[in-house]
């Protein structure tokens, strides 16, 4: 005999083949009106049976040794695991926890979408909510499902305490926040990768508050009071404007190469800079290139040759943090010999020049990282000059001045080191 639920699935089947060559064209458009209605139901109600033989499809994942229903429904019906796995966990929640959701669904009077939405907020419950109120939550939600959509139930569900449970509403909605903030800062991730093709490709995930602070600075910059002539509506589409992404990356752009330099952390007793390398020639030239330092710091294509116009050296050279290293003109003194102990900020920067990394043999920590270090200590008349000076990472320092330690200065300019007997 046929089980009752193959004998609907057949008898939905032979229905919906009878109308597989009815043109909907020819249809008045209230009958179009009550058809998507009635089918959004029935799809509906379809799903939520689906979704009820999914909950108890774990004989079906043993006879083929696949680790449970969700897999064994993506590979035979062809269909994405990650929307399987998603399925069984509504399945699951249905079936065992949430009996008039599951109800709504079957009934048609809520979508997958609204109980996805609803099934997520009553997981998100504190733990010492007790069952009698979130049962309450529950029938509260539901009740909304013929009046908002999934977005909108899913703001209500963050606030469902505050209708069932209104006295352990916000004690339980601060320790949610704390818990969601503490997550946001193990989750905070920032990347930069060279593309090589002029750009760097950057990604990051910051906690809301954080991005909520970036986005008001670049707003500032993205005002269309403030619009240049780069903003404009181009001549290829001279009624659209800028599309906003764009902006937003320019305005990032601006809001870099507008931040203080003197309030930045230091690196090696220097502040936050950005060097620029580019011969006098070169600085007066239309058409010619510059060095952009420290170009080795960003992972990606080529990362050694952060190469740049020189148009681009001279508009940055009037920008704070941007320092030009004008190779072949006037610089600031470098030397200071016995008149002072410790490098001057120009002087970091030349030695960031020079060296790049830390001098210690085989060592690649980044010049921005590290220390300036006299070949010849200072109170032993050593001199604050370039020529007896060189970069050392912090740990490669403290080895200098170890007594367990030896250094020996290297004809290249690095520093090998020899433990003691």
């Amino acid at each position: 005999m046929t089980h009752p639920i193959l004998a609907a699935t057949s008898a939905v089947a032979v229905s919906l083949k009878s109308v597989a060559d009815v043109n909907p064209t020819f249809m008045s458009t209230a009958d179009k009106s009550a058809a998507l209605r009635e089918l959004v139901i029935l799809e509906s109600r379809i799903a939520e049976l689906r979704l009820r033989i999914l909950a108890d499809a774990g004989d079906v994942a043993e006879v083929t040794a696949t680790r449970d229903a969700a897999e064994w429904l993506s590979v035979h019906t062809r269909g994405r695991h990650e929307d399987a796995r998603a399925d069984l966990t509504l399945a699951r929640a249905l079936d065992r926890r949430y009996p008039v959701l599951a109800a709504a669904v079957r009934a048609g009077d809520a979508n997958l979408a609204q109980a996805r939405e609803i099934a997520r907020a009553l997981d998100a419950l504190p733990a010492e909510v007790g069952a009698e109120l979130v049962a309450l939550a529950e029938s509260t939600l539901v009740s909304h499902a013929a009046e908002f959509g999934p977005r909108q139930l899913a703001q209500l569900g963050r606030r469902v305490l505050e209708v069932v449970a209104p006295e352990i509403a916000d004690t339980a909605e601060a320790r949610r926040l704390a818990a969601l903030e503490a997550e946001a800062h193990r989750q905070t991730r920032l990347a930069l990768r060279r593309v090589g093709d002029g750009t760097t490709r950057l990604s990051r995930r910051l906690p809301d508050s954080i991005a909520t602070r970036l986005a008001t600075y670049l707003e500032a910059f993205t005002n269309p009071r403030k619009a240049g002539p780069e903003d404009q509506p181009s001549a290829a589409s001279p009624g659209a404007p800028l599309p906003y992404p764009r902006r937003l990356g320019r305005a990032f752009c601006q809001f870099l190469e507008s931040v203080d330099p003197t309030r930045q952390p230091l690196h090696g007793g220097d502040a936050t800079t950005v060097l620029i390398t580019v011969s006098l020639e070169a600085l007066r030239a239309e058409l010619a290139t510059a060095e952009l330092l420290p170009a080795g710091e960003i992972p990606g294509e080529d990362p050694s040759h952060g190469v740049i116009t020189a148009a681009e050296a001279r508009r940055l050279a009037c920008t704070a943090g941007i320092i030009p290293v004008v190779l072949g003109g006037d610089s600031e003194v470098l030397d200071f010999g016995r008149r002072r102990r410790l490098h001057s900020p120009g002087q970091r920067r030349a030695l960031r020049l020079r060296d790049r990394v830390c001098r210690a043999e085989g060592c690649d920590i980044p010049g921005a990282w590290c220390e300036a270090h006299h070949d010849q200590p200072w109170s032993d008349g050593g001199r604050t000059d370039l020529a007896h000076s060189r970069l050392l990472c912090s740990h490669h320092h403290h080895r200098v001045h170890d007594p367990a330690h030896r250094a020996e200065l290297l004809p290249s300019g690095d520093v090998r080191f020899h433990r003691r007997r």
